[in-house]
């Protein structure tokens, strides 16, 4: 990571053996600082455009299919997110997810084909994501348990990406092991050790 600070007034010489740049006067820090306010309001902006492209799309898919639900767009964590919530929409999930992963991948193109830009975003069914974060939550914090205790690492079944991450971030939280993912999709698998 590069190191953005300003030297001390007591650094006569910078890592490279060179003198430091004179700090900026108060007038260009405070310029400085609405640029970035303005880059992240624009930023922002992008992604709710995003989760508002991927809203109408997902609209008409609920249109074609008969299903009825409510479309909510928001951005958090940085990335667009869709959640539609309503009743019968366990078709749109699918086993352990399948389908919403299918339909994510689907929105996400429906977005670049738009904006031409890749995206990252998020889309839910249900609170399908949430109810799964719970289980895989329990499933890491299983196996951080035996991997403690036996001191073998531990390898879980095959996930998608976002499940993957999930653990991932549990097994992180934990001090004494760390995980890593193993093979190929569809059949990539997190393994939890103990850290070195």
């Amino acid at each position: 990571m590069t190191d953005t600070s300003i030297p001390s007034a007591d650094e006569s010489v910078d890592a490279e053996g060179t003198e430091p740049t004179a700090a900026p006067d108060a007038d260009e820090t405070d310029e400085a600082a609405a640029g970035g306010k303005e880059k992240k309001a624009a930023a922002e902006s992008d992604l709710f455009r995003q989760s508002e492209i991927a809203a109408d799309y997902v609209e008409g898919l609920l249109d074609i299919l008969d299903y009825d639900g409510d479309i909510d767009e928001l951005v958090s964590g940085g990335r667009p997110v869709v959640e539609v919530v309503g009743a019968r929409l366990q078709n749109l999930v699918g086993q352990r997810g399948a389908t919403l992963e299918a339909l994510q991948e689907l929105t996400r193109l429906a977005v670049f084909r738009q904006t031409g830009t890749p995206s990252r975003l998020l889309l839910d069914v249900g609170g399908y994501r949430a109810s799964r974060r719970k289980e895989l939550a329990a499933v890491a914090k299983n196996a951080v348990e035996k991997v403690k205790e036996h001191g073998e690492p531990v390898r879980l079944e095959p996930m998608s990406a976002f499940e993957r991450k999930c653990v991932h971030d549990v097994v992180n939280a934990m001090s004494g092991v760390e995980s890593e993912s193993e093979g190929v999709e569809p059949n990539r698998r997190i393994i939890v050790r103990l850290a070195d």
